[in-house]
């Protein structure tokens, strides 16, 4: 499904890329090679300093065993559980009850938590969040989110930049003009562009979105698979259902790397098609589905 929406994604780049090229210059080739261009920057940008912005704009310190010798030994048990390189440990000093993964692969991976929740869960329920939040390191999502984010955030990019331009343009009278239908087919690719740079970053957010909320459910089930215990992810699920604070340096270009919706002081609710997280309620109703086989 993952694989299938991020193709979609692709597809939709192609075509805003392509329309832009066949409005500036009848070239849509031109246009589709910008457009990768422009991701490509913002890639290589993202893979080289993602990781250390995204903890830096959380303000979040790295921690040794000395710091929090529980949250370290559970980080550690789930390492070798998984098989995995031991991540560098984050925590964020904030009463709000959160927790995320970062990086580009399991050997550059960083878990953070934050004060808040490390205050309030045991250590059932720390190895369930953990095990949630290393699972998306073990299963590739940190680096899937990454790939994800820089479409949307390259669509996102363009289609700005598309609006602004046919404005200044219509403005100074810069349209070609070479003849009466040229100047027609010019009107029309100009109103195209427009609605496409309007719909291409709304239906690339779904798109996102919705890849989000199943590498969640996923992550779940891993974490699952990790502590042999769904009974602690559960508790700490349940924990974070009734918590209101709402985390101080968070946005909505990091909410859907957290375990829960940074944003949302009411964590009840459904699922929509804006909706980074699934809603609680599912997730534990579906590991409770797995809870009669692990007892």
């Amino acid at each position: 499904m993952s694989i299938l929406l991020f193709g979609f994604m692709a597809i939709l780049f192609g075509i805003f890329g392509a329309s832009i090229g066949a409005y500036w210059g009848g070239d849509w080739i031109t246009g589709v090679v910008i457009a990768v261009l422009v991701a490509g920057l913002y890639f290589l940008i993202s893979w080289k300093f993602g990781d250390s912005m995204i903890l830096a704009s959380s303000g979040a310190r790295q921690i040794s065993h000395e710091d929090s010798p529980q949250l370290w030994n559970v980080v550690e048990e789930i390492s070798i559980a998984g098989g995995m390189p031991m991540p560098k440990v984050y925590l964020i000093e904030d009463e709000a009850m959160n927790a995320f993964a970062t990086g580009r692969d399991p050997k550059s991976a960083s878990v953070a938590i934050t004060r808040g929740l490390l205050q309030n869960l045991n250590r059932e329920e720390l190895q369930g969040v953990m095990a949630h939040e290393m699972s998306h390191v073990r299963n590739y999502d940190i680096r899937f989110a990454m790939l994800m984010a820089v479409m949307v955030g390259s669509i996102v990019l363009l289609a700005d930049v598309v609006r602004r331009s046919i404005f200044y343009s219509s403005l100074g009278g810069r349209r070609r003009r070479d003849s009466r239908s040229g100047g027609q087919a010019q009107a029309v690719l100009a109103i195209a562009a427009v609605v496409l740079s309007i719909i291409a970053p709304l239906l690339a957010t779904i798109i996102q979105l919705a890849v989000s909320r199943q590498r969640e459910y996923l992550a779940d089930a891993s974490a699952v698979e990790l502590t042999r215990n769904p009974a602690g992810l559960i508790s700490a699920l349940k924990k974070l259902t009734a918590d209101t604070a709402e985390l101080k340096n968070s946005s909505q270009g990091m909410q859907h790397l957290y375990i829960v919706n940074p944003l949302l002081r009411k964590k009840k609710g459904k699922d929509s098609l804006f909706s980074t997280h699934p809603a609680l309620e599912s997730r534990i109703e579906r590991l409770e589905g797995l809870m009669k086989a692990y007892s």
